[in-house]
């Protein structure tokens, strides 16, 4: 089940919010526990076993670890809970890549041939995989207590808002607000019109663009305009598609009463890579320097052992999207960047804003961050050469009218309009907020809200009924 689905907009999310409120606070977590493996049974109920398997083992490992007498005690408890979720993720999400990898060598050497598993990826592994590991180190180093019941750590781990495409979040984030949450009307209005506005950026903008996408990367020989065009649509669909469903997920949450971390922050207007990651898929780039580039030594080991640990810092994440060749170099391209940008003397990557113009610097960095997004969206290195090579004019210079025709107008309207919003924070960022003068306004803007969330609700549905289902993307990593 998705989001982006009558069935879930119109049966399980009503049917589950009832429940919730009808039931007492004691039991609210058991609802949501009960609710979120309906949710991730509806799409395979033999993997509910495992989610539910890796949350269990996880709060044992943590337990264990709180209740460890000694160094040597818990951390055998934290590589338990730690290796643990890592194995189960190495291998649903790596094993065929490995093998494959092998049988190309095997057989380039004339040794016959290594047959893979038919292995299935369960959705939202990655994320529950880091979820789950957090919570075991933070609980060992007493950074978070240990859930106060199995429910709320069970629920924690399978919350549905945010499985399957997070935030990111960690059980210390929301250890107060299991014990004790707030709920009103005003906040669940919130929530309903975050979760609009989410809907609406992954049905009308990312699955419009989506076409256009998907068209312009199976070309054999794309010139620099399709090429670019390639590129420009696809950093439109991935933002709108991810922010969107992050903005669903935080507008569930505030539902019944949780905050969760904004995990987007205005990534397109960035002045370098650096910043980009301050502002993109803000859950997990906090994760890996929390939990991978810190325990690595961060900055603390001179210069070169700070550019190595940004670069395998970001390597490990491109790793953590998917088992594919094309990620491990996306990984080192940003994490080379962050080197670079690090060794020319800024710690916040403002480096390029110093040497160029402000325009100068947010080009230079958006260029940068669309050439990474070729060899993130390209299924192999291949087609990924094949779309460089078009960027720099090996096939052609112009817009074919043939492929121009393909495109249709509500795909052309699409990409203009993600554009124009994904770049908008940087006009709105000039503009003061409300001042005590305006306020005789609030509730007539209040009334304007309101009709324009059920005018996009209502307009989503409507795309919604004339297209078929169409999962996020992030569902793939």
């Amino acid at each position: 089940m998705i989001f982006s689905t009558p069935i879930f907009i119109f049966g399980f999310l009503p049917a589950f919010l009832l429940l919730y409120y009808l039931a007492p606070a004691r039991l609210r977590s058991p609802v949501i526990l009960m609710a979120s493996a309906v949710f991730y049974g509806w799409w395979r109920m033999d993997f509910l076993a495992l989610v539910l398997g890796m949350a269990l083992g996880s709060y044992i490992a943590a337990q264990g670890a709180h209740r460890a007498q000694s160094a040597v005690q818990r951390r055998y408890w934290v590589t338990f809970g730690v290796v643990g979720n890592l194995a189960v993720l190495g291998y649903f999400k790596y094993t065929n890549f490995l093998l494959g990898n092998a049988d190309a060598i095997w057989q380039a050497l004339g040794r016959g041939e290594i047959t893979s598993p038919d292995i299935i990826l369960p959705i939202g592994l990655s994320f529950l995989t880091f979820q789950c590991i957090s919570y075991v180190i933070d609980v060992a180093r007493g950074d978070a207590p240990p859930a106060r019941n199995i429910w709320d750590f069970l629920a924690f781990s399978t919350l549905f808002p945010q499985l399957i495409a997070g935030p990111v979040l960690r059980y210390k984030d929301l250890a107060d607000q299991f014990r004790q949450r707030t709920h009103s009307l005003a906040l669940f209005v919130a929530g309903v019109r975050r979760f609009a506005l989410g809907l609406g950026m992954k049905i009308l903008i990312a699955d419009s663009v989506a076409p256009m996408v998907d068209r312009l990367f199976a070309l054999t020989a794309p010139t620099l305009a399709e090429a670019w065009l390639a590129a420009g649509a696809y950093s439109i669909q991935l933002f709108f598609d991810f922010a969107g469903y992050s903005a669903m997920a935080i507008g569930l949450g505030l539902m019944i009463g949780f905050r969760f971390i904004e995990n987007f922050n205005a990534p397109y207007i960035s002045q370098s890579v650096t910043e980009f990651w301050q502002r993109w898929h803000i859950s997990l780039s906090t994760w890996l320097r929390d939990y991978l580039y810190i325990p690595l030594g961060g900055n603390r080991g001179g210069a070169l052992r700070t550019y190595r640990n940004l670069l395998l810092t970001m390597v490990l994440g491109g790793i953590w999207h998917g088992a594919n060749w094309t990620f491990v170099v996306w990984g080192v391209w940003h994490g080379g960047w962050m080197a670079l940008e690090r060794a020319l003397g800024s710690k916040q990557g403002g480096v390029w804003a110093r040497r160029l113009t402000p325009f100068g610097a947010w080009a230079f960095t958006l260029v940068v961050v669309m050439l990474g997004w070729v060899v993130f969206r390209a299924p192999d290195l291949g087609t990924a050469v094949r779309v460089y090579a078009g960027m720099f004019g090996q096939s052609g210079t112009a817009l074919r009218g043939e492929v121009a025709m393909l495109c249709k107008p509500s795909e052309w309207l699409a990409l203009m309009i993600g554009t124009l919003l994904a770049l908008a924070p940087a006009v709105a960022a000039k503009f003061k907020p409300m001042t005590r003068s305006t306020m005789a306004a609030t509730a007539q803007v209040a009334a304007t809200g309101r009709l324009a969330t059920l005018s996009l609700l209502l307009a989503v549905v409507l795309v919604m009924q004339a297209r078929s289902d169409s999962p996020f993307l992030y569902f793939q990593f």
